[in-house]
């Protein structure tokens, strides 16, 4: 293991790499819950989903890790996935089928990009400070993320968003309230923990938190504080069972080969839009989770490159293309990633352990299912803490470089998407150094970039 992972020269050991991998998975488990429901709606069945989440996760986070000796976790996109459904599926009223061959087509595409390292010159064209902007941006996205899942944060008409109004739910006789009332509060007390845990320097602080905020829930369940509702969308913390066989992924496996027969009915226009729009996300969320990851674990050089990242892009994209034959959705690098890598996870042996877990989870899905978005959601807000330390980094001197930075960073969270948050960095970056006669900063790489996501947003 030294040898291969070489973790001296990454200041590391082996049990810091597990309890890092055991930590991301943890903070991203809920994936193998959350997928097969979005994707079911389209029509696919739900375990081979969650099957094929858990294999084709497994396939991509394990070459991460040997390929690229990179601490980062893949799976399902968040985002992407809703957009598999409720745009492609329900908006266009293809089938999932034309869905999966749109994935598989952009996954084929990326790594095409990947190989010709295209994708590696994109990533090296952004500035450090927007590189910078980008980690304190996602650290802020992954937070309102965790707030809205453990029902901290909901809509409100007036406002948009609001604090969930604890008062109504303590008087109040709403059954749907109550239960918000007590995962929200179950998820500020697992703050609090992992807080204490982070100042009290324990080892696996962050997987710690997670697992002592389930516990509390389960307390609380037995104590019929937490009384589960499925059609509330408030499910048991209790696991039924343990071991189980893997779902068949028979009904999903290699479907996508039927998707291309129905192009010629939805029309090669329509695919081609499909596969752009997931090409877009995929590719600079991606580059946006690696960046924010890699910033948070120091692994940039000084001039904000990532040593070897084409073999962690070139994994990214064999997982989609897999994923899509084993019948998923996109796949791609995981910004939870970042709780492995802040629980000092640094070579690959934290995506291999990651991985493995991945892996028996299709066996013990019983158990890994239940793991509730309250009990993870405090260990991305720490997360979230953890990236934003890096804004003292950003040159907030120079208007050229701060304010593109700033937009980088608001973007994410406001527009629920990494993607658009790097798309407004570097659009303002460009035009900001272009009109205030700093031109030379722009390279012709970052110029295309700039220019394809103006047209992007113009016709796409």
């Amino acid at each position: 293991m030294e040898k291969f992972f070489k973790l001296s020269e990454k200041k590391t050991d082996v049990r810091t790499e597990v309890l890092a991998g055991i930590t991301t998975f943890m903070a991203m488990a809920y994936i193998l819950a959350v997928n097969p429901n979005i994707l079911s709606a389209s029509g696919m069945d739900a375990g081979a989903v969650f099957t094929a989440t858990a294999l084709s996760s497994a396939v991509a986070t394990i070459l991460m890790g040997v390929i690229g000796n990179f601490p980062f976790a893949l799976s399902a996109g968040m985002g992407l996935n809703a957009y598999f459904t409720y745009t492609v599926v329900f908006g266009l009223g293809a089938s999932w089928q034309f869905a999966l061959a749109a994935v598989f087509t952009e996954g084929v595409i990326f790594l095409l990009l990947s190989v010709v390292n295209v994708r590696e010159a994109m990533f090296n064209a952004i500035p450090l400070s927007l590189k910078t902007g980008v980690s304190a941006g996602i650290g802020l996205f992954i937070t309102i993320i965790a707030l809205i899942n453990a029902k901290v944060l909901q809509d409100n008409p007036s406002t948009l968003v609001q604090l969930i109004p604890f008062h109504q739910a303590i008087v109040g006789q709403d059954p749907a309230l109550k239960l918000q009332a007590v995962s929200a509060m179950l998820c500020l007390v697992g703050v609090v923990i992992t807080a204490l845990l982070i100042y009290k320097n324990v080892r696996g602080n962050i997987l710690v938190g997670i697992l002592i905020t389930w516990v509390l829930g389960i307390i609380c369940q037995l104590a019929g504080v937490y009384k589960p509702d499925p059609s509330l969308g408030f499910y048991s913390v209790i696991p039924t069972g343990i071991i189980a066989l893997p779902a068949s992924m028979a009904p999903t496996f290699g479907k996508f080969a039927d998707g291309f027969k129905e192009i010629s009915t939805r029309g090669m226009f329509n695919f081609i839009i499909v596969v752009v729009s997931f090409l877009f996300v995929d590719i600079f969320d991606t580059l946006g989770t690696l960046i924010g990851c890699a910033k948070a674990g120091n692994m940039l050089n000084e001039k904000g490159r990532l040593h070897n990242v084409k073999y962690a892009l070139l994994a990214d994209a064999v997982g989609t293309t897999f994923g899509a034959v084993a019948g998923t959705s996109t796949i791609t690098t995981f910004v939870e990633s970042a709780s492995g890598v802040q629980a000092g996870g640094r070579t690959g042996l934290t995506a291999i352990t990651t991985a493995v877990l991945f892996l028996l989870a299709m066996f013990f899905w019983p158990l890994f299912s239940v793991i509730p978005s309250f009990a993870t959601a405090p260990a991305l807000i720490i997360v979230g803490y953890l990236m934003m330390k890096n804004v003292v980094d950003i040159p907030w001197n120079d208007p050229t470089e701060a304010i593109p930075a700033f937009l980088a960073i608001i973007a994410m969270p406001f527009f629920y998407s990494i993607s658009e948050g790097i798309a407004f960095g570097i659009i303002s970056y460009t035009a900001i150094n272009l009109i205030t006669g700093n031109g030379k900063k722009i390279t012709p790489t970052l110029f295309v970039i700039a220019l394809l996501f103006i047209l992007k947003y113009i016709f796409v």
